[in-house]
């Protein structure tokens, strides 16, 4: 049943709803719509500019290629523009509405055919949009990456704000948040483990990606559930006027991708898949251990007619990885999506999607002879709208719904020999609903604002049992020893499957303005609280295949997020260049932190090792971009604190660091990326990368002492100490042997190397006593030096 807080801002939602449109019904005014696509392709393209240069207005294609603009009745200059596709203009009468679709013709490879035009970044400076960052497919191809496996994940971390836990961690940390307070979606499904070989490569294949974008504040009312960042990535729909081939063959990885129509210019499928193989050369070298990932992605795509639109995704990925046939771990994503478009008019808008998303994590053991199962599914119901209502006002609004199931772990004997029982954690379930209603209202020609918010609420829904503790405490403090320890439970209950053990609701609002100083300038604000209901169970500071997602509870609170940021926005030199500067601050309540010892693994009652505290993080953030010319790239800059705390819940207990903030495992005070990309002419092209970032913290041993014959270290403050600074540089050529070739078939070879002068980064510092001179040493652990690579691409 619905709640009277959601009751209430349903009424609310539906009155504004109907209320809004009525301030243009008696206006004189026109609207002109429809959908723009590649020409070759018959494939959508998102973010697309429509501008009238008159009227100094315009608007931009939404997800799935649509755009809506309404306007007085005239006479006026139309101007379609996209990156690297030639511009449209044309005179067009608005005396009644008119639906038109647009087809773009991908530009000659000359630089005066993609340069961004001055009405684009002008249009851009007045949306009240702000820490968003998108980067095209293109530009992602070109950079120089380890063994020449193009990465979406690690070239997000080339922009400010971004970082990574270091070479082969996977996850990445935006804004001083952890890895898991991402929200990962690929075509709309969430994707909870995003990456390959413990980190070295990413799940998504750059072939099949269309678009990414990725929200580090104000972020829009429709995105819930994580409070750093929203990572939102769409597939290609696949080409629906003719067949293509396109793929690439590197050193320890190659893919394929096939796209072309079922019903030509009305249906396309896209098929594309990826593998590594650098473990078939393993015999060579004595050694039997096997590592490997692969992974697949789907799609189909189909217009029923001029207002519906259907849809169907898929990924699917596995990483394996087999030690002498003793060892072996799987792992991987599997997400199914069916979306269906409808147009109700020409100024609404609306996408239904069902999605099945599903993270399983296996183990084999076989010299103890017993497998680990674990896992996270969800069920996704989701209704999205777009109502651009006027020029000046749009509306984005809808709901979904989400249900969870949570596999903690499952171990089961696979011989009659062996000596483990059968042994399943509990499950746990939950429901994750969410309305919302966003408004993007342009005030003045100078001012421009976006609001909204989000009610969401979450039930963790009944399990087998649950653990009852005196006075509600699964964490008690042992003040003679100044130890947290674990509760002992005083009883069970039992609950059925439709019972609901815990109800969270938070109203989420969204603030962002945007003022024009002049033509080239604007400042911009936003404010956004945001709630995350599920929580990574991970003790280290890169996420691992082995941990465990939980959710919110009788005994575990909910993460929110209130952040504030400021920016200054400005192109200069006719739009050659440019600016943007950005500060900003979040704090972060209930951030979960572990109690000294935690068992993190096949652990029934997580909460007994748990302690909540809080986070905060601020920085400043500066991007400077070249978009023409010969050379272009851009320098980023993040100065920037992360830090924790977890204090006591009485005035005699110690809390975690004695109750002090101390740095995140994710703090890097200073992040420098520097990307350039050179084209000497058609055939050849020099593309760098120059990364430096402060050192990850950590905690080192400070002493030790002995206790009855054995020898304890003792530790400084936690997170106290840093590893070295990090830094590399890479550089990438591309070579095209026949850029002005008629044939259909295409190839270009790509020579790189990562990490050029071999700096040794440290991923680890660890201690040991060395046997020789029985001294103790600190050890450092480098997990790439210089990397030379070499990768086939072609198309036909």
């Amino acid at each position: 049943m619905p709640t009277p807080l959601m009751k209430s801002f349903m009424k609310r939602l539906i009155f504004f709803f109907l209320m809004s449109p009525i301030i243009i019904l008696a206006q004189d005014k026109f609207t002109i719509s429809g959908t723009i696509s590649d020409k070759q392709s018959n494939e959508t393209l998102i973010g697309v500019t429509i501008i009238f240069p008159e009227l100094q207005t315009g608007t931009v294609t939404n997800e799935y290629g649509f755009y809506s603009i309404t306007l007085p009745k005239g006479t006026y200059v139309l101007q379609i523009s996209y990156l690297g596709y030639r511009t449209i203009s044309e005179t067009l009468v608005l005396s009644d509405n008119i639906q038109k679709n647009y087809q773009l013709e991908e530009a000659a490879e000359t630089l005066d055919e993609v340069v961004i035009t001055e009405d684009i970044e002008k249009l851009n400076i007045k949306k009240p949009q702000m820490s968003v960052n998108s980067l095209s497919i293109k530009t992602i191809k070109n950079m120089p990456v380890v063994l020449g496996e193009v990465d979406v994940i690690k070239s997000i971390t080339l922009l400010p704000g971004v970082t990574n836990a270091g070479e082969g961690s996977s996850g990445f940390n935006v804004r001083g948040g952890a890895a898991d307070q991402n929200l990962i979606l690929l075509d709309e499904a969430t994707i909870f483990n995003s990456s390959h070989l413990f980190g070295f490569f990413s799940v998504f294949n750059p072939d099949a990606i269309k678009d990414i974008k990725l929200y580090k504040g104000g972020i829009p009312a429709k995105y819930g559930g994580r409070v750093s960042s929203v990572l939102d990535i769409y597939q290609k729909e696949g080409n629906s006027s003719q067949f293509h081939m396109n793929g690439g063959i590197g050193l320890i990885s190659s893919r394929l991708l096939a796209e072309g129509p079922i019903k030509k210019d009305k249906g396309s499928f896209l098929l594309g898949g990826r593998s590594s193989y650098a473990h078939l050369f393993l015999p060579l070298f004595d050694m039997d251990n096997v590592a490997y990932f692969y992974d697949l992605n789907t799609k189909l795509s189909y217009r029923l007619n001029n207002n519906n639109n259907i849809f169907l995704s898929g990924y699917f990925g596995r990483d394996v990885f087999n030690i002498s046939d003793s060892f072996e771990n799987t792992y991987g994503n599997t997400v199914v999506n069916f979306r269906w478009n409808h147009l109700f008019s020409d100024k609404l808008f609306s996408n239904l999607s069902l999605i099945y998303s599903d993270y399983y994590y296996g183990l084999k053991l076989n010299f103890v002879q017993f497998d680990w199962e674990s896992g996270i599914r969800n069920f996704n119901l989701k209704y999205d709208l777009k109502h651009y209502i006027s020029n000046n006002f749009k509306l984005d609004y809808g709901l979904n719904s989400i249900y969870y199931k949570f596999n903690p772990g499952e171990i089961n004997p696979t011989t009659e020999e062996s000596g483990i029982n059968p042994t399943k954690l509990i499950d746990k379930y939950a429901l994750e609903n969410a309305i919302y209603i966003d408004a993007e209202h342009k005030l003045s020609p100078k001012l421009s604002v976006s609001y909204g918010a989000r009610l969401s609420v979450f039930h963790r829904l009944g399990q087998g049992e649950l653990n009852l503790y005196e006075n509600d405490n699964p964490v008690t403090y042992n003040e003679a020893t100044q130890v947290y320890e674990n509760a002992e439970p005083i009883g069970v209950v039992n609950y059925n499957r439709s019972d609901v053990i815990q109800t969270f609701s938070q109203i989420e609002p969204r603030l962002s303005m945007a003022f024009q100083l002049n033509d080239n300038s604007s400042i911009k604000a936003s404010y956004n609280r945001m709630s995350q209901y599920l929580h990574l169970l991970s003790n280290t500071s890169s996420p691992t295949p082995l941990d465990i997602w939980t959710p919110s509870g009788k005994y575990i609170k909910p993460q929110l997020l209130d952040q504030v940021a400021i920016g200054y926005f400005k192109t200069f030199k006719n739009n050659a260049y440019s600016l943007e500067v950005e500060s900003y601050y979040k704090i972060i309540d209930n951030r979960i932190d572990y109690i000294d010892g935690a068992n993190l693994i096949a652990n029934d009652a997580v909460e007994q090792i748990i302690l909540n505290g809080e986070a905060r993080a601020y920085g400043l953030e500066m991007l400077l971009r070249k978009n023409e010319g010969k050379f272009n790239g851009w320098l980023a800059y993040t100065l920037s604190k992360s830090e924790q705390k977890t204090p006591g819940r009485t005035a005699s207990e110690t809390g975690i660091n004695n109750s002090e903030w101390y740095n995140s495992s994710f703090d890097k005070t200073h992040d420098i990326s520097l990307t350039g990309s050179y084209e000497f002419n058609k055939k050849w092209s020099l593309n760098s990368n120059f990364i430096f970032q402060t050192g990850q913290s950590t905690t080192f041993p400070n002493g030790q002492y002995e206790y009855n014959g054995i020898i304890i270290p003792s530790y400084e403050s936690r997170n106290s100490s840093r590893l070295p600074s990090y830094h590399r540089l890479d550089i990438a050529v591309n070579y095209n042997p026949k850029p002005n070739s008629t044939k259909n078939f295409k190839g270009e070879w790509v020579f790189g190397i990562y990490n050029v002068y071999n700096r040794k980064n440290a991923a680890s510092i660890s201690f040991r006593e060395n046997r020789n001179s029985g001294t103790n040493e600190a050890v450092r652990l480098a997990i790439f030096g210089i990397v030379p690579s070499i990768s086939y691409n072609f198309k036909f």
